[in-house]
């Protein structure tokens, strides 16, 4: 989602998976009015300390959390937020239009279970608390076509153990693409990891959605033009 919108001249030392908090078209005033005074109370100071439980991150406590990695215009994670309602769900978006979109969301359907952080996911992920997270959810992200650009995909060997270090034993990391490459890429490399197993049993097990999947605008697009998602989910053992 979000990713596709990377700067592919941006300097690749860092190599992290989300370069910075940026702008793309002209928030709307009410959208500004969001970025400045709704979302304050939601974002996450990562700063501080963690909290010994992510569950208290959210008020009243979550049952458990969840993580949306690059959530683009939130149709996913506030759908998702309403379904489990006593489930927290952070957000991690570095681009302020995305932002701006789901603070609409959050607004217009008081949903109280979601927190929001514009950054970097990869400092996230080393804030969060050891097996705090019961899922990570990584949603059509930028698939880096160029070789020289591979490095940018979020899907890497050091960001697949940081995920298996915040993740509890028996959770999840779901990974929905529709490029064949980087399919190929993400099962190549959580293949080499011990610490998740694909749950793919049949080809239906990736070539569908799993059951409750909001799809997304990106996704609605991609269909349209013919281009067949994948949808891989894998156990944290």
């Amino acid at each position: 989602m979000s990713e596709r919108k990377s700067d592919p001249d941006r300097d690749d030392n860092s190599e992290r998976a989300f370069f910075g908090r940026r702008k793309g078209h002209k928030l709307r005033q009410h959208q500004a009015e969001l970025i400045d005074h709704l979302l304050p109370h939601l974002a996450l100071d990562i700063a501080g300390e963690a909290p010994a439980n992510a569950c208290e991150i959210f008020d009243p406590a979550a049952s458990d959390v969840r993580l949306e990695i690059g959530f683009g215009g939130g149709e996913h994670l506030a759908a998702e937020a309403q379904n489990f309602a006593t489930t927290g769900f952070i957000g991690c978006e570095p681009y302020v239009n995305g932002m701006a979109k789901i603070l609409a969301q959050i607004e217009a359907g008081n949903i109280a279970n979601i927190r929001l952080f514009a950054g970097d996911a990869a400092e996230l992920l080393a804030w969060l608390p050891k097996a705090s997270l019961s899922r990570i959810d990584l949603i059509h992200p930028d698939p880096w076509p160029k070789r020289r650009h591979w490095k940018r995909r979020f899907v890497q060997d050091r960001t697949i153990a940081a995920m298996a270090r915040v993740l509890k034993v028996g959770g999840e990391f779901r990974f929905v693409c529709d490029i064949d490459d980087y399919c190929a890429w993400t099962l190549s490399h959580l293949a080499r990891s011990a610490d998740f197993k694909w749950l793919a049993e049949r080809a239906d097990d990736f070539r569908q959605p799993w059951d409750g999947y909001t799809m997304t605008r990106y996704g609605r697009k991609a269909a349209r033009e013919g281009r067949k998602a994948a949808y891989l989910r894998f156990k944290r053992v």
